[in-house]
């Protein structure tokens, strides 16, 4: 007697009940063992091997229907071009990926709009659950965020009281290990370069530079503030208007793209980098080290709170009666030759506020950490 006739779809791929009479089991056992519930060893063993010899592929769209679950987890960024987002994307993927499911990236362009916009159309369930770093907070964002029929995780500083799992930074403190360095080495007219005072992170850069050249006794010097945006023109465009005005003997940027940016000008008008004005940026991103000279930068650990974020998401997937998780990273000076007169060193050196005893001596005196991997707590 022959081969009982195989069922298969309309389209022609094979079903679960072409796996089920191929393997001789019933259409249950076989949905069971195709869908990782399991069965018997042997059971198991039937299924798999049939499935394999008929070319049988899981209908996705079925299964996300019959588990509530896509398979695929959201990023939303304000611009996918920027270095330090493409550092947490990649980390944000790699524990994605690890789990199983794929990654949707979307650029919001700091829009609050588009960002709320894109939070209401979580109702619709097409992801598992996002990720957004957005550089405004509104009271839109939170309560788009908290009524989200999936969970949110937010990448970035939150009211202390928003319920919503949350990783951040403490960039006032980083902006403090940057003012520090610049006067252990003996400037005094240190300028800053910001984005928008409207964002989150301009608003804290700003904040945290008053407070550092206040606890070294600097005045401010609103002659050596600019602000412009996060992008490399609107970086070198700033520093060129502050330098029309005044004349600082450093300088720190709100990110690398500034600092870039500002580097260009510098050297456009002759000024040397170091010697007649220091350079510090803000991520420590690959363009830090891509630039000549290589740029001392404040790390934000850009890295490591997209993996961070990513973990505590899937961990919210698993388990969504969790209680709110927030989530610190502390930030770290890398100091580079940008910032240093002499020999720099290669890599660059990560530095703290805190001395450390039987470290190397940086310019100004101060102890380095002996293994070079201490930061600031947030």
């Amino acid at each position: 007697m022959g081969r009982k006739r195989l069922q298969t779809s309309a389209d022609g791929r094979p079903t679960v009940h072409t796996v089920a009479a191929r393997a001789g089991v019933s259409i249950a056992s076989a949905s069971r063992v195709l869908n990782g519930i399991g069965g018997s060893a042997e059971t198991v063993r039937k299924v798999r091997a049939a499935a394999a010899e008929v070319g049988y592929v899981p209908n996705a769209i079925a299964r996300s229907l019959q588990s509530q679950r896509t398979g695929l987890v959201a990023l939303a960024v304000a611009d996918i071009g920027n270095p330090v987002y493409v550092a947490m994307m990649r980390a944000i993927e790699a524990v994605v990926t690890s789990s199983g499911r794929q990654l949707l990236v979307h650029a919001t362009g700091g829009e609050i709009e588009s960002e709320t916009d894109l939070l209401r159309r979580l109702a619709n369930r097409y992801v598992d659950g996002m990720i957004m770093s957005p550089i405004r907070i509104t009271d839109r964002h939170l309560d788009a965020i908290v009524v989200s029929p999936i969970p949110v995780v937010v990448v970035g500083q939150l009211p202390d009281d928003a319920p919503v799992d949350n990783v951040r930074t403490d960039s006032r403190a980083g902006v403090a290990l940057a003012v520090d360095h610049l006067v252990a080495a003996g400037r005094q007219r240190i300028g800053l370069v910001n984005g928008p005072l409207d964002t989150v992170p301009g608003a804290a850069r700003d904040a945290g530079f008053r407070a550092a050249l206040a606890s070294h006794g600097i005045p401010v010097d609103e002659r050596l503030i600019e602000v412009g945006d996060f992008q490399y023109a609107a970086g070198r465009d700033a520093a060129a208007r502050l330098f029309a005005r005044a004349e600082p003997d450093a300088l720190l940027c709100a990110n690398d793209l500034i600092a870039v940016g500002a580097l260009h000008a510098l050297l456009t008008e002759r000024r040397r980098v170091p010697e007649d004005v220091a350079l510090v940026g803000m991520d420590d991103t690959e363009l830090a080290q891509m630039a000549f000279p290589q740029l001392s930068s404040v790390s934000l650990g850009s890295a490591a709170r997209g993996r961070r974020a990513a973990e505590l998401l899937l961990e919210r997937i698993a388990d969504p009666d969790l209680p709110p998780r927030r989530e610190h990273v502390a930030p770290s000076l890398v100091v580079r030759a940008s910032s240093t007169v002499g020999r720099p060193t290669p890599g660059g050196t990560p530095s703290s506020r805190r001395p450390s005893s039987g470290g190397a001596t940086r310019p100004g005196g101060r102890a380095a950490p002996a293994d070079g991997t201490v930061g600031v707590t947030s």
